[in-house]
């Protein structure tokens, strides 16, 4: 099966403007913009057929072709990442089986979460869309809810069946937490991963949608399919001791660099 990898840029974020563009310093403290470290997490996959980013800035543009990168410009109407990913595929010049959404804004993405999620797709054939789910460590959930208690969006939370379909995604924490873990007890959060991997139909039919409520109210894309009657297959991926974070919000400019450092990337 051939797989593509996309990565949407755009610049007008509403939280964070200009976030493609913005610099992380590595373990030496040399800086690479966050569309650049996207990039190279992009092309560290194996058995991927093209990388591409697809945006409709010509700031982004630019500073993707200067360090290498194919970029496909696209409609400024694309009003998120699927979106953006819809418009690329269909202005590319040949079809793929399988096409992978890695968001621009999480440049610590493991190779490995993009390997178990396209492997996860061609194990369900019938599966349209799937995205990558990690569960959180009681560092990561305290994190997650000491930002949420000062107004900030930090990360996504996704609930789930036994069979692995979605039930819900928020920006809120979920499930509620309200008590201290018994021994031996996971934590019950898991932290959704800003990838996902589409069919072409799934795709297709995505651009025929209006954004419903819960999309617009949360600002998460992946519902659109969720109030559509599309399942979406959650994939646990593992960390395997991998800091993972998404760079959201200014404040998560020093956590990423402190983890770039921590791991020895430059």
């Amino acid at each position: 099966m051939s797989v593509l990898i996309i990565i949407p840029a755009r610049f007008a974020s509403t939280r964070y403007p200009g976030k493609p563009l913005v610099e992380l310093r590595g373990v030496s403290g040399v800086g690479k913009s966050l569309i650049r470290r996207s990039w190279d997490a992009a092309m560290s996959v194996s058995g991927v057929a093209r990388v591409v980013v697809a945006t409709d800035d010509d700031r982004i543009r630019s500073a993707a072709q200067d360090f290498g990168a194919e970029v496909v410009m696209t409609s400024e109407a694309c009003a998120n990442g699927t979106e953006r990913c819809s418009d690329a595929l269909r202005r590319l010049d040949q079809p793929y089986d399988i096409i992978v959404n890695l968001q621009g804004d999480a440049p610590l993405t493991p190779y490995w979460f993009v390997e178990d999620l396209v492997g996860a797709m061609k194990k369900n054939p019938t599966a349209g869309v799937a995205t990558p789910v990690l569960r959180c460590d009681q560092d990561a959930l305290a994190g997650f809810l000491e930002d949420r208690k000062h107004g900030r969006v930090s990360a996504t939370t996704a609930v789930f069946d036994v069979n692995h379909r979605a039930l819900y995604f928020s920006k809120e924490v979920i499930p509620f937490t309200g008590r201290d873990l018994k021994p031996g007890e996971q934590v019950p959060v898991f932290h959704h991963v800003g990838v996902y991997a589409y069919r072409p139909q799934a795709l297709a039919e995505y651009q025929t949608w209006p954004a419903g409520a819960l999309e617009t109210w949360e600002g998460l894309e992946q519902l659109r399919f969720m109030e559509n009657g599309r399942p979406v297959l959650c994939v646990e991926v593992d960390g395997k001791g991998r800091a993972f974070w998404e760079l959201n919000n200014p404040s998560d400019v020093q956590r990423i660099e402190q983890k770039l450092a921590e791991m020895g990337i430059e």
